[in-house]
């Protein structure tokens, strides 16, 4: 298995997230490359994640970053843990790399913040993301809606404790 490197966000790692494609229905995470959507990646909040060969597979972004507006209002944001967000190069998903780049990360964020549970929220229809976090021992908590865009969607809130 590779191993990996979290690293600062950079304004080139920023704009070549902001242009990945996801297929079907996984084409709910895709961004715009807007001036806003860089000025979010490039908050602090957010971590560069490369594999062995230096090429970016993914990010990694942590606290107010990884949270979903919808969570506010049934309080899942004030429990004592450190909220993650994640997501893999369109090309890396749906083939069997999701455990090890999930696990790496908790590694990651735990030599990083320190010993915090974890939370973690996806969307409901995401069945294969559920699915990875779930083999790493994230549990299923509350489910919720959220406005994204124009229209409402349910997310899962996922507790790991570590």
């Amino acid at each position: 298995m590779s191993s990996y490197q979290y690293l600062p966000m950079t304004g080139e790692y920023a704009s070549l997230i902001a242009s990945w494609k996801y297929e079907g229905q996984y084409s709910f995470y895709n961004l715009d490359g807007s001036p806003e959507c860089l000025s979010e990646l490039m908050n602090g909040d957010y971590y560069s994640v490369l594999d062995e060969h230096e090429e970016l597979v993914g990010f990694i972004c942590t606290g107010h970053s990884a949270r979903v507006p919808g969570g506010y209002s049934i309080n899942i944001y004030n429990r004592g843990c450190l909220d993650l967000g994640l997501g893999l190069k369109p090309q890396w998903t749906g083939k069997g790399r999701g455990v090890h780049f999930l696990t790496s990360s908790l590694c990651f964020v735990r030599e990083r913040f320190g010993p915090f549970g974890i939370q973690l929220v996806v969307a409901k229809f995401n069945e294969r993301a559920i699915k990875v976090y779930e083999r790493v021992g994230f549990k299923r908590g509350q489910s919720f809606i959220s406005p994204v865009g124009h229209e409402d969607v349910e997310f899962i809130v996922m507790h790991y404790s570590m």
